[in-house]
């Protein structure tokens, strides 16, 4: 066998960057909401006896060294010691006695008003059809029939799942299934129970009062024409006028094509701006949002604990983890807010037009162009303006709608893509609904404003802004 010798040169010097769980932690907070900031923060002062929150005076998160001031004899009066006494007050008498039965004038109790039962809560779709069918005189298989049915309505109103198939997961006859379903369309809101839009729109037809034979036809047979809203090849199959088939199409687009919807509510997500940004005469101040943050310090119970010469073992092992820990998580706070601090203030101040005039004025702004001016990296950047608001004098922006390419100009200056995006919207606003701009009409009269734009890219912002074609935007009535 042969034998060959190899050498290798194995570099006993490496350079490698090791994540450690405190810049893991810092990594972390940086990118977090202000909502997600608040819970964590909450959560380690629920794991962590160490910190404690404070509400007003000096506190140790400008002093993040405190460990080193462990042995200090940090000495506090007994009324700081001690916790505020509470209201001489039996609070469960209280409550007993408030919501015990009251006696009234014929000797009888009058139990006192639970005002949560004033509260309305909103009723689910479900909820609502089941009601109905409830009180629409079915026998006791149809309800069971119809009662599967609704259970497989979605939120847009409609049943996408097949009957066979609801029929097999559910262990009952598919044609005594199909034959309740009709029932259960004629259900409010108009509309539900369909397959399929094209249903939908036939169930809805048949709901109006008024003769709609036409209508339903017009949607059975000239389905695909009627989503083009190509009015004249109708009226060329019909043998009538636009007119005609305009008025028709003027009631089918009136409908609602997800008429589930109203029954859902929606989450209503408040957004609290990490930043302020108010005028003082002609310049703009930055200011950060600290209201609902907790000020945390280090516990002075546990800091003279440390110090003290008789704590050995686990228990001065615990407590040295633990007020590392606290430390760690004080500096990084405090290096999250400089960062966001920092970033507002370089946006403030490339993007002054913005803030006197208005979105149109954005100024094209990338993420090198900050990290440059603060001496950060381009990631650290990126994580700041993730999921962070600014409230300034045009209205509460995220961070990172201050970022984005430019467009070239006539006079050598470069547009902001939103500032674009505006402008296409403000021309679509005021066009003549009845006949629309198209891309290249866009693309002219932006040219003729000196901006410099493709036809693609018109119809790529148009989309972005959800804006349909001008085909489809055109009116006929």
């Amino acid at each position: 066998m042969a034998m060959s010798q190899k050498m290798g040169l194995k570099m006993g010097l490496g350079m490698q960057l090791r994540m450690t769980p405190q810049l893991q932690q810092a990594i972390k907070l940086l990118q977090l909401s202000r909502l997600e900031l608040e819970q964590e923060v909450r959560k380690e002062l629920e794991d962590n006896p160490v910190l404690e929150e404070f509400a007003d005076g000096p506190d140790d998160m400008t002093n993040p060294g405190v460990q080193a001031d462990a042995n200090e004899n940090t000495e506090q009066s007994a009324e700081q010691q001690d916790p505020q006494k509470q209201d001489e007050i039996n609070w469960d008498e209280y409550f007993d006695a408030t919501y015990k039965p009251m006696p009234n004038m014929s000797g009888g109790n009058e139990e006192i008003m639970n005002y949560e039962n004033l509260i309305t809560t909103p009723q689910s779709l479900y909820d609502h059809l089941m009601w109905q069918m409830k009180n629409s005189g079915f026998s006791d298989e149809e309800q069971i029939l119809a009662g599967i049915l609704i259970g497989y309505v979605d939120d847009d109103g409609y049943i996408t799942v097949p009957i066979e198939q609801i029929a097999e997961e559910e262990g009952v006859d598919a044609e005594n299934l199909a034959s309740v379903l009709p029932y259960v369309q004629e259900f409010d809101p108009p509309g539900v129970g369909a397959r399929d839009l094209k249903e939908c729109l036939i169930i809805q037809a048949r709901h109006v009062q008024e003769d709609t034979k036409d209508v339903v036809a017009l949607i059975t047979n000239h389905f695909k024409d009627l989503e083009k809203r190509n009015f004249a090849g109708i009226a060329k199959a019909l043998a009538t006028s636009v007119e005609d088939v305009a008025e028709m199409a003027k009631l089918i687009y009136s409908m609602d094509p997800k008429p589930g919807r109203a029954f859902i509510q929606p989450d209503t997500h408040y957004v609290q701006p990490d930043v302020f940004v108010y005028k003082v005469g002609d310049e703009y101040m930055v200011s950060l949002n600290e209201d609902g943050l907790p000020r945390l310090r280090i516990s002075n119970f546990y800091r003279n604990l440390l110090a003290g010469k008789g704590q050995q073992g686990e228990t001065k092992d615990f407590v040295t983890k633990k007020l590392q820990s606290a430390v760690w998580l004080i500096k990084s706070i405090h290096q999250r807010q400089r960062t966001i601090y920092k970033v507002s203030e370089s946006i403030v101040k490339r993007q002054r037009e913005f803030f006197d005039k208005g979105p149109s004025f954005l100024r094209p702004m990338i993420l090198r162009d900050v990290a440059d001016d603060i001496g950060m990296h381009e990631s650290t950047v990126s994580r700041v303006t993730t999921s962070k608001y600014m409230h300034t004098p045009q209205g509460i922006f995220e961070l990172k709608h201050f970022f984005n390419s430019g467009i070239g100009t006539d006079d050598g200056e470069a547009l902001a893509s939103e500032s674009v995006k505006v402008k296409i919207k403000e021309l679509i606003t005021a066009e003549n609904t009845k006949d629309p701009l198209s891309d290249q009409q866009i693309v002219e009269m932006l040219k003729r404003d000196g901006i410099n734009i493709a036809r693609r890219t018109v119809a790529k912002y148009r989309e972005s802004l959800k804006i349909l074609p001008s085909s489809r935007r055109k009116k006929y009535f």
